[in-house]
């Protein structure tokens, strides 16, 4: 895939620093430039989507958006702590950011449901913009409007998932009960034994790879967007003017650049530069792994789920990516920033496809691991920092493809905000997206 033309910036003003070339970084990019803002976009890799925005599970879900902050899920975790296949893994090795991350956890377990509401209410916008600026900018991505089908082996499991649905259903979303044979009619190759499922209509699948790779050529073909490819981002400094971007490229030189403000949307990466900024963003990096299942022939083809799914008890989800592709994903490793993929923790994947769709022949199957950058209360930080020029759209966790959107129209909405009065009257009129995110960091 060649690589993004790095096309200059137009002579507008104010000069925006995006740090981040995944899926939040490039949202956040395009929706400053549709407001006239002139945006520098850095990432360390040579192409857009390379790390956590690569080989994600391909849901849009907001159907998903339960927060984890359970005591029932603390318990699975130590019960699974010596588990090298469980779908939760926490490393045992100790080390205060994981020992604080873990407390900051518990304490936030009784706004288990103001977050799952919150967080519904994000999804729901944020799928409004991703499909008009697909389709504004042509951007072909495999969507799936098919909707997700969650699915429970046992009661419990069902049950709960019941007041779930009623928590999504303050947030206004829809979700409904289905027997085991509606389960089959809504996805006849579905193999297995079901107490029941809850089916979302209105969720859907696409390659997040491919929307964000196409949301970057849009920005910086169509938008002005001016695209740092390869620059690892060494510091940056704020002042009374605004921020000063220290960063190397392929050849180790370092460069300086001065931007009017700057919007953190770095991932894993979040924490060590928002240290520097002067705040505390608690990110920690939690491994998850997908296998892309080659479907090469017409059996294959024709056994593999065309629905996505969402297994519970496994905490695996499916989507159908193309004709001929087959997308698994899942699981939480608590590991550091251990990028490796290991056998032990694919297995679990391969075999979940094996018992659930026997006839897909799963000889060409291809891993991946990302490290997904989650806060502790599970809650993306999205806003301005202690700094005024200092911004955040980060550590949305394993839906940061599902809130990108919503989250890059906030965070454009509060650094143009910000700039002087007379600025603003020049640039585009913009509706603004006026939703609260519990935890956001205070201006």
């Amino acid at each position: 895939m060649p690589a993004l033309a790095a096309a200059a910036a137009p002579s507008r003003t104010p000069s925006i620093a995006v740090l981040g070339g995944g899926i939040t970084g490039v949202t956040t990019a395009y929706a400053l430039a549709l407001r006239g803002c002139a945006v520098t976009l850095y990432e360390r890799q040579r192409y857009a989507a390379m790390e956590t925005s690569f080989a994600n599970g391909g849901q849009l879900s907001a159907s998903n958006a339960e927060v984890w902050n359970r005591l029932s899920t603390v318990l699975k975790g130590l019960k699974w702590l010596l588990r090298a296949d469980a779908p939760l893994r926490i490393a045992p090795r100790p080390g205060w950011h994981k020992l604080s991350w873990f407390a900051e956890f518990v304490a936030a377990i009784p706004q288990y449901e103001r977050h799952t509401v919150a967080t519904a209410r994000l999804a729901i916008a944020a799928r409004r913009h991703l499909f008009a600026w697909a389709e504004a900018e042509g951007i072909d991505f495999g969507a799936r409007r098919e909707g997700i089908l969650h699915v429970y082996r046992d009661r419990a499991g069902f049950e709960h998932a019941g007041r779930v649905s009623a928590l999504l259903a303050r947030a206004g979303l829809e979700r409904r009960p289905v027997t085991p044979e509606e389960m089959r009619a809504i996805e006849p190759t579905l193999n297995g034994r079901f107490h029941g499922g809850w089916y979302t209509d209105s969720d859907a699948t696409g390659d997040i790879h491919q929307f964000t790779v196409g949301l970057a050529r849009a920005a910086v073909e169509r938008h002005g967007v001016e695209a740092l490819f390869e620059r690892c981002v060494e510091s940056v400094a704020h002042d009374a003017g605004g921020v000063t971007v220290r960063a190397s490229g392929p050849d180790g030189a370092a460069e300086r650049r001065r931007h009017a403000a700057v919007v953190v949307c770095a991932g894993v990466a979040s924490r060590r530069l928002a240290a520097g900024l002067g705040d505390r963003l608690n990110v920690y990096p939690v491994k998850g792994y997908s296998i892309t299942v080659h479907l090469d022939d017409a059996a294959s083809r024709a056994a593999a789920p065309t629905v996505s799914l969402l297994d519970d008890e496994t905490k695996l989800v499916s989507s159908r990516l193309g004709e001929d592709r087959f997308r698994v994903a899942g699981t939480a490793e608590f590991d550091g920033e251990n990028r490796d993929i290991r056998a032990a923790r694919i297995r679990p994947l391969v075999d979940w496809v094996r018992q659930g769709f026997p006839g897909v022949d799963t000889r060409r199957v291809v891993p991946w691991a990302g490290l997904r950058p989650m806060m502790p209360d599970m809650m993306p930080r999205v806003g301005r920092g202690r700094a005024p020029a200092v911004f955040y759209n980060t550590g949305h966790g394993h839906l940061g493809w599902t809130l990108s959107a919503a989250t890059a129209e906030m965070v454009a909405d509060a650094v143009v905000g910000t700039l002087p009065a007379a600025v603003q009257v020049a640039m585009p009129l913009h509706r603004p997206l006026r939703l609260a995110v519990p935890g956001a960091l205070p201006g």
